[in-house]
């Protein structure tokens, strides 16, 4: 079976705040299977529902701050629900002490659960920083090992973890139960910066392999430096993981 492939409009984002809708047209005629949100430019669900099947285009989850995800949770679900999208993802999380992360970890315990309730599923977004260690442990493996994963999976980003050191099959395989969302991210090694999918140093065969391996759901493109136009860095990234997919 193909494993979809969506973009993280993160990558597009000045591009949808001019046009949120026409950049949505765009992702779709260049084959994308899905997208992935990260803000929805003032449009309702309804709204953004009917673009979507106008387009053929599937919702494999959306990037929502923490703040609103623990503040605003019922918000949100009630959104995401209308919407039709099954995976809440924070994004971003940042703290100085290992007992603001613990607090951070027992809020994420509780809102997973409500969120879980109402058939929803939140997840984890990884940077590089969550690899500081804490009694010789990452950060984010205590927080996987704190929140069980009826309440808290990950979107593991291969871009930072390479990033930070780690090896990104490896740490996909160490979490292959829970990571339903992956970022495909390449790495420019020279730049240290990230580049199109299938033009950099990250071994993306692998990492699809693995995917594939771990029942993973969707492969996310996902883009933030750029040397051309971003609509079309991410759709050279798009045919790069196509010809790679395929290949398998």
């Amino acid at each position: 079976m193909k494993m979809p492939i969506a973009l993280q409009l993160w990558s597009v984002k000045e591009e949808a705040e001019q046009d949120f809708f026409g950049t949505l047209e765009k992702v779709a005629s260049m084959g994308y299977d899905g997208v992935e949100f990260a803000g929805y430019y003032g449009k309702s669900a309804q709204e953004i529902k009917a673009k979507l099947k106008e387009l053929g285009l599937k919702i494999a989850g959306s990037h929502i701050s923490m703040e609103d995800i623990l503040q605003n949770t019922d918000k949100v679900i009630e959104f995401e629900q209308e919407l039709g999208n099954k995976y809440i993802v924070c994004p971003w999380a940042n703290f100085p002490t290992i007992e603001e992360w613990n607090d951070f970890a027992e809020k994420m315990q509780k809102t997973g659960a409500k969120i879980a309730a109402a058939g929803l599923s939140l997840l984890y977004h990884n940077h590089n920083h969550e690899f500081a260690r804490n009694d010789d442990e990452f950060i984010l493996d205590r927080l996987f090992k704190a929140v069980p994963a009826g309440y808290l999976n990950a979107e593991l980003d291969t871009y930072w973890l390479e990033y930070a050191g780690i090896n990104a099959i490896d740490y996909l395989d160490k979490w292959k139960d829970r990571t339903p969302l992956i970022h495909v991210k390449d790495l420019d090694a020279s730049k240290r910066e990230s580049t199109e999918v299938g033009n950099g140093s990250l071994n993306i065969k692998g990492i699809v392999e693995k995917a594939y391996e771990n029942g993973t759901e969707w492969l996310i493109v996902e883009q933030e430096a750029f040397t051309q136009p971003p609509l079309v860095s991410v759709e050279i990234g798009l045919q790069n993981l196509q010809t790679i997919v395929a290949s398998l």
